[in-house]
């Protein structure tokens, strides 16, 4: 099992007040999955993803990541998990706006010491390539649309060969049509292998997905296949 989730509880103090934001959440996801997180405001899929992600601890509760326990990891060996393991998909993009697309597709091989100067250009060209973008090398992220950009974005994703590309609402800034266009890239990276896990609290978005966690107080209350009609 690639991801495993026992029992997890995570607690946030806000003055006096203790809020759980997640409330015993146990979750299996298996390589190759496509996974939609979906859940109103405050119902605790941002929380989920930020455990997945290793961005944070659980307050209880067990997070394995290839039978192994991450959840007692130090910083160290987290960041290290988190840059060669797993791919990060932001709303807003989160990309330098002074660098180019490719450099900015660069950035998280800068820390893998086993990766020199012309393999970081040669996998992130690749990786761009791969979204489509290939093309696009040279462009600021100003010379981008926002489906560009999202695209760039999901190449920098994916230039480390993650186990896990993690995606949090990554159309929310974008029309409809764009939006669709960055899913149907989604449904070909599952298709060549990856496993994906999308946060959203968009319907259509979640219904590319092959399977949807829904979530309500910290808790997750439904966990289906979605119809044969409405999945793509």
């Amino acid at each position: 099992m690639l991801i495993q989730l026992e029992k997890v509880r995570k607690i946030y103090k806000v003055g006096v007040e203790r809020i759980r934001a997640m409330d015993g959440v146990d979750l299996e996801v298996s390589d190759n999955e496509y996974v939609a997180v979906m859940g109103a405001s405050g119902s605790g899929k941002s929380t989920m993803m930020n455990l997945l992600g290793c961005l944070d601890r659980p307050t209880a509760g067990v997070y394995k990541l290839s039978d192994k326990i991450v959840s007692r990891l130090g910083s160290t060996p987290l960041a290290q998990i988190r840059n060669r393991q797993i791919g990060f998909v932001f709303q807003t993009f989160e990309l330098l706006p002074r660098q180019s697309a490719l450099k900015n597709v660069e950035l998280p091989l800068i820390y893998n010491s086993e990766v020199g100067i012309w393999s970081r250009r040669r996998l992130a060209k690749a990786a761009l390539e791969r979204v489509g973008l290939g093309d696009r090398i040279k462009h600021r992220p100003n010379q981008l649309s926002g489906g560009e950009k999202q695209r760039v974005a999901i190449a920098r994703a994916l230039v480390n060969q993650p186990r896990i590309l993690l995606a949090d609402e990554p159309t929310g800034n974008l029309d409809s049509k764009t939006s669709e266009g960055i899913m149907i890239l989604f449904d070909q990276l599952h298709r060549e292998g990856q496993t994906i896990i999308i946060v959203t609290h968009e319907e259509h978005v979640a219904r590319h997905a092959k399977r949807i966690v829904r979530m309500r107080d910290g808790k997750i209350y439904s966990d289906e296949i979605p119809r044969r009609e409405d999945s793509s």
